[in-house]
């Protein structure tokens, strides 16, 4: 806002785009910067003969919006994809379900972040949760997916010219596939992507912007699906052909504007020849987070999902990935780091060998000779670290569901200072024991951890960065001294 020409706080509608677009006497119109709502207009602007669009043609946008086009296009490529079918009537959705395998994922067209996006996980739940999806996107095709549970997810940011990627970015996920990517922790370079994924994820890159003749911006999601004994499977859930938020960290982290190839694509003057911004060995890498306002939605659960919960995000650099992610989580808006000696307080789901339980024990492993008191609000969680974690001893404490005022009288008698909640599923009602300690946990500003792979993650940090008494911190440094030279 403080550098455009002239800025208009109108909303972001078709007759609101015309009127500025006459009034200004524009010769053209960008779609592609500005989130889901131009998107959804691109189209109508275009026919209405009035408009210029700059950029990729909206009648290819179009195709990436539309889910049954979208996946049409994909299958005809040759880009792997979960398997699919457009939703046209009940019995059918319930068929693919049986066919594939429950869970599923049922995905409208032309939504933002994922509104109505979600995992069905019995035939009970199919009814409700289609009626939910075809009633946010009535005008689009809502589709059915294969949802695959505990894949790896992948990002990749890119710029192309008439069908062509002049620079690309791959960053991977810390949680597994079923986060939405902007509540998911981004980590570039990626550090468990070997460059022959990576290539593979520019083969891609590079079908799709051929395929759908992308001029400008575009973003994908993809899935790295393990198979045993042979290479992983590379499967695209979603593609926006659209910057999406991630551009201003990777154009920070690989030290390129996106957004300046972007223009110069857009309006097709001084166009860059293609670079590999990947291909360049760096001893640094960074790490996004997301930043939530749970306090200010009183009584939502504090659980991630495929809608987007975050409303901000930040991102520090350092020399490796604790570095990197210890400075980031504790950059985030009012977290106080819990300091040996206070309380810990464990919950979540125990099943044998599931990840959540394994992900609770190696916790208790990392941060255990730290000397935190470990407390629990039930048995099972006190048995499973017991057994499991060699040492650990673990509190059952009293654990008032329906009372606050008792609840808050309880973290305050135990000092508790953190919270690693790792449940496998979103509660069901307001007295569920995981529910009532996540929001407890953020109500009385206690730092909660409720996905498995970052919860690990900060106990790993915290076992290997709280032993050491620094002053200022290893990874305080400046942006320059990363990326060399002047700042973008």
């Amino acid at each position: 806002f403080d550098v455009a020409d002239k800025l208009y706080f109108e909303e972001l509608s078709y007759e609101r785009v015309m009127d500025i677009y006459e009034l200004e006497t524009a010769s053209g119109v960008v779609v592609s910067v500005g989130g889901q709502l131009p998107q959804n207009i691109a189209l109508k602007l275009q026919n209405s003969g009035k408009a210029k669009v700059l950029g990729t043609d909206p009648e290819d946008i179009d195709k990436a919006e539309d889910r049954h086009k979208f996946s049409s296009i994909l299958d005809s490529i040759g880009v792997d994809q979960p398997a699919w079918k457009e939703l046209t009537s009940y019995e059918d959705a319930k068929k693919f379900a049986e066919s594939v395998g429950y869970p599923v994922l049922v995905r409208p067209s032309y939504v933002l972040s994922g509104a109505a996006m979600t995992v069905i996980r019995s035939e009970d739940e199919l009814q409700e949760k289609l009626l939910a999806a075809s009633s946010v996107s009535p005008d689009h095709p809502v589709v059915i997916t294969q949802y695959i549970d505990g894949a790896q997810e992948i990002d990749c940011d890119a710029v192309a010219s008439d069908g062509k990627v002049l620079v690309h970015a791959v960053s991977e996920h810390i949680e597994n596939a079923g986060v939405h990517s902007g509540d998911a922790t981004l980590v570039l370079p990626p550090v468990n992507l070997d460059k022959r994924i990576q290539g593979r994820v520019k083969e891609i890159a590079d079908k799709v912007a051929k395929a759908w003749n992308i001029t400008g911006p575009f973003n994908m999601q993809i899935i790295k699906e393990e198979v045993e004994g042979s290479e992983p499977n590379l499967k695209v859930i979603e593609c926006n052909l659209r910057a999406s938020r991630s551009f201003p960290f990777v154009s920070k982290v690989l030290g390129t504007n996106f957004i300046d190839v972007a223009t110069k694509a857009l309006v097709g003057r001084e166009v860059p020849e293609p670079t590999d911004l990947m291909a360049v060995e760096r001893n640094y890498l960074a790490t996004k987070v997301p930043q939530f306002s749970w306090t200010r939605l009183a009584g939502a659960d504090p659980y991630l999902g495929v809608e987007m919960s975050s409303t901000g995000e930040m991102a520090c650099f350092g020399k490796d990935l604790v570095e990197a992610y210890w400075a980031s989580a504790q950059s985030q808006m009012n977290f106080r780091l819990p300091q040996p000696g206070e309380g810990l307080l464990f919950g979540g789901d125990v099943t044998d060998n599931a990840l959540h339980a394994n992900s609770l024990i190696q916790i208790a492993k990392y941060v255990n000779p730290l000397g935190y008191k470990f407390l629990a609000a039930n048995k099972n969680v006190k048995a499973l670290l017991e057994k499991n974690a060699e040492g650990v001893s673990v509190e059952v404490i009293e654990f008032p569901k329906d009372d606050k005022r008792k609840l808050r009288e309880v973290f305050e008698k135990y000092d508790i200072r953190g919270c690693f909640n790792l449940a496998k599923f979103r509660a069901n009602g307001l007295l569920d024991e995981d529910y009532v300690m996540r929001r407890n946990a953020v109500d009385f500003g206690v730092p909660l951890f409720m996905e498995p792979k970052t919860a690990v993650l900060f106990a790993q940090c915290m076992s290997e960065k709280l032993p050491k008494k620094e002053g200022i911190p290893s990874e305080v440094r400046s942006w320059s001294d990363f990326v060399g030279g002047r700042p973008l």
